[in-house]
């Protein structure tokens, strides 16, 4: 079984770079040892966030901070268990979150961000699968006045890069959602995003259309990687599965592959939760809707209303906590009315990150034919698009649309 080019990792991402080799006349077979979408891709906020051209960065705040030191928080936790293998990728996190750091990151997050929604358009329209972009954005709420101005000052920021929102009062805001409750004082809507109903289907739907361009979706396990004279190849079920290019688009796992070839890179796991609720009575939500004072999100999808937790900071492969589910679920009930929990259990993902917040792509340095393209932090269903668009023109000889330099794999 032979093409021109395996993407291993079939997350919305390495999906979203296959559509695209296929566009410049690439043959390809795409690897997971699970069916597309099921991993990462699967859970969370299910955003494309145009407007997320600023990285998360280290918080600065003493109060804040205290409270992360004694896990006090919803938007943060972290595994005491974990933290000798956390605590040096936190440090380079937090040294990565001096302005002058943050203003390189978001320069180099910036041309990716700036096509995402046309890139994600673009797939959807060919994947037939339009209706499941969902317009309006999604809102950020707050109780505080220093955390309404915060937001403010970030929506100013981004008018730059041609971000459009609208700050609500508490009028408007129960205007626009008005089966929020409790003493909120306003918020930002971003008008620009697009939110998915369900992103396991998008990534369904792009993966069949993948499929029905010849692709080829093999089942195997990505370790058996290997290099031969003509290129490289996995073992699949059949034998083994050639290709002259070799992409590795594996999300957090992408370090099982790099590291045994010598390319030791600070590939962080931030981890998150979601549970689905039956809203109660003829509550409804109309978009999306963050609580910028204590960290989740809640979002209408198509198996209830989902809930979503912030980072937690482990290793990718410790015990599950539900701690922070737990703490945000009864105040989650107090903005909305959230009926019975629909699920058996809380979902978990995990979000691989550099500590600089810029995904790693490119060719690998040291290997001819290997290519890298994983570390797409929060912004993998985001990024998906023009991503798969940028690396796609690189492997095949084109000029890609944006410098390669910020995301090359020897900047660390």
């Amino acid at each position: 079984m032979a093409s021109d080019v395996l993407v291993l990792g079939a997350g919305i991402v390495g999906i979203g770079l296959a559509l695209n080799l296929q566009d410049k006349g690439r043959s390809v077979t795409l690897v997971d040892r699970v069916g597309p979408g099921e991993e990462t891709s699967f859970g969370n906020a299910g955003l494309i966030q145009c407007e997320a051209v600023l990285p998360y960065t280290f918080p600065d705040d003493p109060v804040t901070l205290i409270q992360a030191a004694l896990n006090l928080r919803i938007d943060s936790h972290y595994q005491f268990s974990s933290l000798a293998t956390v605590a040096p990728w936190l440090y380079q996190y937090w040294q990565q979150s001096a302005p002058e750091k943050v203003a390189i990151s978001a320069a180099a997050r910036a041309p990716l961000f700036a096509l995402c929604l046309a890139e994600h358009d673009k797939l959807a329209a060919a994947a037939g699968a339009t209706a499941q972009l969902r317009r309006g954005g999604w809102i950020k709420i707050a109780r505080k006045e220093k955390n309404l101005a915060a937001e403010i000052k970030r929506s100013n920021e981004l008018r730059e890069h041609g971000v459009n929102s609208e700050v609500l009062d508490h009028r408007q805001l129960a205007a626009a959602e008005p089966h929020l409750k409790g003493d909120l004082i306003g918020g930002v809507h971003w008008k620009d995003p697009y939110s998915l109903a369900e992103p396991l289907a998008l990534s369904r739907a792009y993966a069949e259309l993948f499929i029905r361009r010849g692709g080829r979706f093999v089942t195997a396990d990505a370790r058996t990687l290997e290099q031969g004279p003509e290129g490289w190849s996995v073992a699949g079920p059949e034998g083994r599965i050639a290709a002259r290019d070799c992409v590795i688009a594996m999300g957090p796992w992408a370090n099982d592959i790099t590291e045994p070839l010598g390319y030791t890179m600070p590939l962080g796991v931030k981890r998150g939760y979601h549970m689905h609720y039956r809203p109660e009575g003829n509550a409804m939500l109309n978009l999306p809707v963050l609580d910028g004072d204590t960290g989740f999100l809640i979002a209408p999808m198509t198996h209830g209303i989902r809930l979503t937790t912030g980072a937690e900071f482990a290793e990718r492969d410790a015990p599950r906590n539900y701690s922070q589910l737990d703490r945000a679920e009864p105040i989650a009930r107090a903005l909305f009315p959230l009926g019975g929990r629909v699920d058996a259990e809380p979902w978990m993902g995990r979000r691989p990150c550099t500590p600089d917040m810029v995904p790693v792509m490119g060719p690998a340095p040291r290997h001819k034919g290997l290519w890298f393209s994983f570390a797409h932090a929060h912004h993998g269903l985001t990024l998906a698009g023009s991503a798969g668009r940028f690396m796609a023109e690189m492997i095949v000889g084109e000029t890609p649309f944006c410098d390669p330099a910020p995301y090359r794999a020897d900047r660390f």
